[in-house]
């Protein structure tokens, strides 16, 4: 058995700078400055009531916090075990349009059950518009589903327990451990304490539907694709209108040049002396 530590690449390693440097931050302001710490932690935190009423940014801002040491490292270190791979596998680019589109997921996720705890006959939720989120937890879950996915069969040590796992077994406990929080915050006396793990599971569905649904190549290149797509679609349609309102006009001159399908010129192929004209290069 070989062991050893998955890479620290760009994207990953950046992301843990910003977080820890993010955390430090925070800290230091608590203890010089506790005024500015609670405006940064009230303005960047999830509030789905501030999200509806304008305050977006919090839905990519709330993952860059977190509430204590063991909340970020734990979260860090799941970032580094399975994001290095699939960074690995999909580049930088991708691998943060993905890392972001699990968080924003796991955002509105929030906001929805947060907003949804307040429907007749869902108030044993215990959750409010008001109840604050923090941590990178909803992105964290999108990358270890998609790890799962990926490379399931990829196994880890419990350290220190010395005995091994497979990923999609070590992921399966994570979204079970998540679950059961979810369901044993609704009970009397911790009301709101679920909203985290409903973020947990947002951001584990969508990572599932990102990976099971969307683009190979991710969504901006897909949307981008289908920009150009229909940006040369419509400059076709319009060299083809062109190529008709010249027919036209070339027919009341007796002359008889035609265009291709595409809006093309295509000169006569014979020129009368028994030569062929070759048609010309188009761009």
């Amino acid at each position: 058995m070989s062991m050893g530590f998955p890479p620290f690449t760009r994207a990953v390693k950046w992301l843990i700078i910003v977080n820890a440097a993010v955390y430090l931050l925070v800290l230091i302001l608590e203890a010089v400055a506790p005024t500015l710490a609670s405006v940064i932690t009230t303005g960047g935190a999830l509030i789905p009531a501030a999200v509806m009423h304008g305050w977006i940014w919090q839905l990519v801002t709330y993952s860059f916090l977190h509430a204590g040491l063991f909340h970020i490292l734990f979260n860090m270190l799941q970032l580094w075990m399975f994001g290095s791979q699939l960074e690995s596998d999909w580049g930088y680019h991708k691998f943060l349009e993905f890392y972001f589109y699990c968080a924003i997921a796991a955002a509105l996720t929030t906001v929805g059950i947060a907003y949804l705890g307040m429907a007749p006959g869902f108030g044993f939720m215990g959750i409010t518009p008001l109840t604050a989120t923090v941590g990178a937890s909803g992105a964290i879950f999108g990358v270890m589903i998609a790890f799962a996915m990926l490379h399931g069969d990829r196994e880890f040590m419990l350290f220190p327990l010395p005995f091994m796992i497979k990923a999609k077994y070590l992921v399966g406990v994570f979204i079970f451990i998540s679950l059961a929080g979810a369901f044993q915050g609704m009970g009397p006396g911790r009301r709101g304490q679920s909203v985290a793990y409903f973020a947990h599971l947002g951001g584990a569905l969508f990572g599932w539907i990102y990976v099971r649904f969307l683009p190979r190549s991710g969504l901006m290149f897909g949307a981008s694709e289908r920009y150009f797509g229909v940006r040369n679609a419509y400059y076709r349609w319009k060299r083809r209108r062109a190529a008709r309102k010249f027919e036209v006009y070339m027919r009341k001159h007796d002359r008889a040049e035609f265009f291709d399908e595409y809006g093309n010129f295509r000169p006569p192929e014979d020129k009368g002396n028994g030569e062929t004209r070759r048609p010309p290069w188009v761009n």
